[in-house]
């Protein structure tokens, strides 16, 4: 099969980009595998930028913990404390402490970044000028 890799900067072109990959796909020629990978990677690096991924809030992520190992509220009374506390991080008025971090850490088996807000990013605005 001739095909050209498409370079991807709108939807438009994300749009014909994925009937190539469909096409491609359908074809055995080992030319055609490498436009293929090629042309996924495009797809992939423009997603990855347009579209990119957001980190989940704390407090949906333990409740989605507790979704899968069909727990409640009650259940997380022994890794935040009391059952107020556990109300105000599922509620994300409370920040998880340390130790409640690696409680949550060793029950579920999951990275701590999953836990821990967001490093704070230096802001991309330009700093003052001072007058001269």
């Amino acid at each position: 099969m001739d095909a050209t890799l498409i370079a991807i900067d709108s939807d438009a072109e994300l749009a014909r980009a994925r009937a190539l990959v469909d096409r491609l796909m359908a074809s055995e020629e080992p030319a055609d595998m490498a436009r293929l990978r090629a042309q996924a990677r495009l797809i992939a690096a423009y997603e990855q930028e347009k579209y990119p991924p957001r980190r989940p809030k704390t407090a949906d992520a333990i409740r989605y913990l507790m979704e899968q190992h069909g727990l409640n509220r009650a259940d997380l009374v022994p890794l935040l404390g009391t059952a107020s506390r556990v109300s105000e991080v599922l509620r994300g008025r409370k920040e998880l402490s340390l130790a409640m971090v690696q409680r949550l850490r060793a029950r579920f088996h999951i990275p701590a970044d999953l836990l821990l807000p967001p490093p704070n990013l230096p802001s991309r605005r330009p700093a003052k000028r001072a007058a001269a």
